[in-house]
């Protein structure tokens, strides 16, 4: 209690009493979703690290490449790629080891260059030709025919002569060395021949003559 005066006469005053300051109750929800936003700030700031550290230098097809083609420095683009690892293309650091080396498959101007679209040896056999036989779709002994697929070239009947048996089935081993689709449902099949079996596959294939079987898938 304190003391006051009022013309010099004492009195008595109340003293007021002190203020409690009311604590804030902090809901559970809101704390956890508090906890919540921070975490995925998190992560998020991991995955923009992480996309950042991933970034590399890769090499790239400039311009088409036909298979069997040997590269050059002409071939092939350095391009920088964020997050490339997954598709395993080649480094741009590995270019000298890349230029001389031969296309497996047809390239693309524009996608990456990855490894198992590369060889280091010919295509083609000295004893061999290669040759490309536009076939429908049904015709094909595959849903995708690969480089280094084994076929067997079969001749059928000849229609125009009765269909005897007499004139089908001689057989012509081929490898595959490229399969193309076109956008009208056909399928260019690439294929490396023995030499002395290439006059008899182009005439039977000009023909509509010849069936492929698959006897090894690469």
């Amino acid at each position: 209690m304190s003391v006051a005066t009022r013309n010099g006469t004492p009195m008595e005053v109340p003293v007021a009493p002190p203020r409690v300051v009311r604590q804030r109750r902090i809901r559970p929800g809101l704390l956890g979703l508090a906890v919540l936003l921070i975490a995925l700030g998190g992560l998020g700031s991991a995955f923009a690290v992480t996309s950042v550290r991933s970034t590399g230098s890769y090499l790239a097809v400039a311009r088409p490449v036909d298979v069997g083609h040997q590269l050059s420095t002409d071939d092939l683009v350095t391009v920088r790629v964020s997050g490339g690892r997954e598709l395993r293309p080649v480094p741009a650091s590995r270019l000298k080891e890349v230029l001389g080396l031969r296309a497996a498959v047809r390239l693309t101007p524009g996608t990456l260059l990855t490894p198992n679209q590369l060889t280091d040896t010919p295509l083609l056999g000295p004893d061999q030709q290669q040759i490309a036989l536009g076939l429908d779709r049904s015709q094909v002994p595959a849903r995708r025919l690969h480089p280094g697929d084994k076929l067997l070239l079969v001749s059928t009947p000849d229609r125009s002569a009765g269909g005897a048996a007499g004139n089908g089935g001689t057989r012509f081993p081929a490898v595959v060395i490229d399969a193309v689709e076109q956008d009208n449902s056909d399928v260019v099949v690439y294929l490396a021949l023995a030499v002395r079996d290439v006059p008899a596959v182009v005439a039977l294939g000009s023909a509509n003559r010849v069936a492929l079987v698959l006897t090894e898938a690469a």
